[in-house]
């Protein structure tokens, strides 16, 4: 189901506020139409994995296709006091003219490849990095983590539990849309489901359990209203004596005789793995061996993973706020550079960025991102970041190295090239077709499908190849030995 349900909220001026004092200088420089080049990539994944799931694309799409100033926008930049009025007049008349490409939603993406290429002026290209970030960022992390727990999960459906403990509204929402690209099999906040079609689950709180005088009376009304989904809490007093011998007399007197078969329990504290053992013993022996059990309480991909170890008899998971807030690794860190300029006569000019911390020292140029898949297994052997005018032949042999440790080298052959860049936008005109959110998920399932097994660990996976083209790395060491005896003498 496609969204057609639209925040009203204009974030045009959600931007940093530097952003614009730039805008107006490159403006009163003579720089307005100066046309470059920025990408959007990040530099780790989070947890320490080797991959990350890519998402938020549509609604930057949305917040592209809305961007305008309004009278109450250049009035409060007015207000600033520092802005020149012709440049707020550009502003006024404000009119969308990029070029954007980028990697669609639910790909699998690694460390430094360019996930969003911004070609335009340079007034244009640079007040968008913070939305570029900002959207791109948050959803990318929650798809990522979630990812993860699902893997964890081994198969197991898990569903996103974690609304309430979300960072703001469209922390909840839109998170709750990145948990199902991610792989989730539903969330517990129903607006989701109205805006983005995500599925809305849920059983009870404890409350339910605690507004009757005993626990049985709640169950059994429960049962009564709702009797061909009877999934029931069973740890408000005592799991084990009360709970689930309380669900089993409920299943018994009301379920099955209204010819419905119980949905099971839920276990929200407590030695899951333990009461998960003594209550699958419970239910099988009452008849209801089809009864699911259900585990929640602060649970994580790394929680899930033990559980298993330990034989946990879980059958599905809810997983709240370690999600919906990736808390264990909460930052995606995705930053956006400017790798070229364009001359006047269209020639491009490569621009890096230099850090005694050589993992900030960015990749220069307008490139293209390439994946290399064997012909016989289908797996991915790596990817190749090159300048856009490459193109990798597939027909014979190819050698890729790694871009600092230049002697570690490897010749492929018999593979396939796939490029991964999607143009989303040509002068500011949208020429992507968006995909449904059932779409996107089953992109993220069919690329990680390439990956081996190695890559997809939770702890300590394999390193995926990311090399650049020769090309690309000679452009790259031409500009650091450029700048060379500037950088050694810092």
């Amino acid at each position: 189901m496609k969204s057609d349900i639209r925040e009203k909220n204009n974030y045009t001026l959600l931007c940093d506020f530097y952003e614009f004092a730039m805008c107006n200088g490159f403006f009163e420089a003579g720089f307005a139409d100066k046309v470059v080049y920025y990408d959007m990539f990040f530099r780790s994944v989070p947890d320490h994995a080797s991959y990350a799931i890519i998402a938020g694309l549509e609604q930057l799409i949305e917040y592209f296709e809305s961007l305008e100033f309004d009278d109450c926008d250049i009035d409060f930049l007015r207000s600033k006091g520092i802005f020149d009025e012709r440049y707020l007049d550009y502003l006024k008349n404000f009119k969308f003219e990029c070029d954007v490409w980028a990697l669609p939603e639910g790909s699998v993406a690694f460390p430094q490849e360019p996930l969003l290429i911004v070609r335009g002026p340079i007034i244009q290209a640079q007040m968008l990095e913070t939305m570029v970030l900002l959207t791109i960022n948050h959803q990318s992390m929650i798809a990522t983590k979630a990812n993860r727990i699902v893997s964890a999960a081994k198969g197991r459906p898990v569903v996103e539990f974690g609304s309430r403990r979300a960072q703001g509204y469209s922390g909840a929402n839109l998170g709750a849309r990145a948990s199902y690209i991610g792989g989730c099999a539903g969330t517990a906040n129903t607006l989701a489901e109205k805006i983005y079609g995500v599925p809305a689950l849920g059983t009870m709180a404890h409350s339910w359990v605690q507004l009757f005088p005993t626990e049985y009376e709640a169950f059994k009304t429960y049962a009564e209203v709702y009797p061909d989904n009877c999934l029931l809490l069973v740890d408000t007093y005592d799991t084990l004596k009360k709970g689930i011998p309380n669900a089993i007399k409920v299943f018994n007197e009301v379920v099955v005789p209204s010819g419905n078969r119980p949905k099971g329990i839920r276990i929200d504290s407590g030695d899951i793995a333990y009461l998960s053992k003594k209550a699958r013993i419970m239910l099988d022996e009452a008849g209801f061996p089809d009864a699911q059990i259900m585990a929640s309480n602060s649970l994580d991909e790394f929680t899930i993973e033990n559980l298993l170890l330990q034989d946990a008899q879980v059958d599905s998971f809810g997983v709240g706020e370690r999600l919906i807030t990736s808390k264990s690794w909460p930052v995606f860190g995705g930053v956006y550079k400017l790798t070229t300029i364009e001359g006047k006569d269209g020639e491009l000019i490569p621009t890096i960025k230099i850090s005694e911390n050589v993992a900030k020292i960015t990749n220069p140029g307008f490139k293209n991102l390439y994946r290399l898949y064997d012909n016989e297994s289908g797996k991915a052997l790596a990817d190749v970041i090159t300048l856009n005018d490459e193109k990798i032949d597939d027909s014979g042999e190819y050698e890729i190295f790694h871009p600092v440790y230049t002697w570690k080298r490897r010749t492929l052959t018999n593979f396939t090239a796939k490029p991964l860049l999607e143009q989303i936008y040509k002068k500011g005109k949208l020429v992507y077709e968006l995909p449904s959110l059932e779409e996107i998920r089953e992109k993220v399932q069919s690329e990680l499908e390439t990956l081996w097994e190695e890559t997809k660990r939770i702890e300590n996976p394999h390193e995926y190849i990311v090399d650049l083209s020769y090309d690309l790395w000679k452009t790259k060491e031409d500009l650091l030995e450029k700048h060379g005896k500037t950088f050694s003498r810092r």
